[in-house]
């Protein structure tokens, strides 16, 4: 069952992304130019999905893989290019449709599927694995261990997900964030340590058959993430 704090930063994402963010989000798919900022951000984020890449096998034919919090559908496409069959799912609408209008000519074939929705609904059925690049960053470490948990209750290999890692200039820059009207900025990040998170993920009874196996950090410019890979042991 969904705690009420997931719910609620759920309900705040959601709106977010289809209300205020899809059209910066059409720039950053559609390689629009971008303020310095944003452009960092997009840089930062094209690494870590060649990172998040480089962790799977370049042949996934028979695999079937959530793309969990998927976006604009970078990712689903290039798991879609290796032979996986790919279940791409956002919260957005808006940005799934954007997904969908458009998915490359070499991806019509059937092997994507662009759904809106909770990452979490079992519905989405069982998967060999899952990758959830900044999609767990909105919600506290409790309820993202909780999420890992429900999705590796469905997933028989791999789960690939990022987190913010909590240093010094980010603790600054997210307690200047909160100074902004609330109208005026996206929902917060909540950064952890990778101790924390470890610790809590090892802690997880649901977790009992995960093993943290590797850990890599994107730093660049405005854009800082870490990926942890989790594997059945």
């Amino acid at each position: 069952m969904e705690s009420p704090t997931y719910k609620a930063r759920r309900d705040e994402v959601r709106t977010y992304f289809d209300s205020t963010a899809l059209d910066a989000w059409k720039r950053f798919a559609g390689g629009s130019p971008l303020g310095r900022i944003r452009d960092s951000v997009r840089a930062g984020r094209s690494q870590m999905r060649e990172t998040i890449l480089s962790r799977l096998p370049s042949d996934l034919q028979g695999w079937r893989i959530l793309d969990a919090g998927c976006g604009t559908g970078a990712i689903s496409v290039a798991l879609a290019r290796r032979g996986a069959s790919v279940v791409g799912v956002d919260l957005s609408p808006e940005t799934i449709a954007y997904a969908q209008e458009n998915l490359p000519a070499d991806c019509r074939d059937g092997a994507i599927e662009f759904r809106h929705g909770d990452m979490l609904d079992s519905e989405l059925g069982p998967f060999d694995a899952v990758v959830a690049m900044d999609s767990l960053i909105h919600y506290s470490t409790p309820d993202a261990v909780e999420a890992l948990a429900r999705l590796g209750a469905r997933t028989r290999h791999t789960l690939l997900f990022t987190y913010v890692p909590r240093t010094p200039l980010l603790a600054a820059m997210h307690l200047t964030g909160r100074l902004f009207p609330k109208r005026s900025r996206a929902p917060s990040v909540t950064p952890t340590s990778p101790e924390a998170i470890a610790a809590q993920i090892a802690e997880s009874p649901a977790l009992i058959d995960w093993q943290a196996y590797d850990r890599s950090r994107v730093s660049h410019g405005f854009y800082t993430s870490e990926l942890l890979e989790l594997m059945r042991r």
